[in-house]
């Protein structure tokens, strides 16, 4: 499984939110390959799901995309309410 971490740049907030992540991931015992991106970027990206701030994945909605929004990307539980939802799906 990929999951692509996406922010406006590609630098601080995707890094942070990639991080929590990740750690969601461990706590959950989910083998997953986790990048981060820019908005732009991310357009020509493949990955099963794609996370970030519900603005950027707004951005980020063709409607070919599996796609989770988040509010606080350091908010352990939020993240892990947010991927339970998609990787459940």
């Amino acid at each position: 499984m990929k999951i692509m971490i996406v922010c406006g740049n590609g630098l601080g907030s995707s890094m942070m939110l990639e991080m929590t992540v990740n750690s969601v991931l461990k706590d959950m015992g989910v083998i997953a390959e986790v990048g981060h991106t820019d908005l732009f970027s991310a357009k020509s990206e493949v990955a099963d799901l794609f996370v970030g701030s519900h603005e950027i994945m707004s951005q980020l909605d063709d409607g070919s995309r599996q796609l989770a929004g988040v509010r606080n990307i350091m908010d352990k539980a939020e993240v892990r309410a947010a991927l339970e939802l998609k990787l459940n799906q």
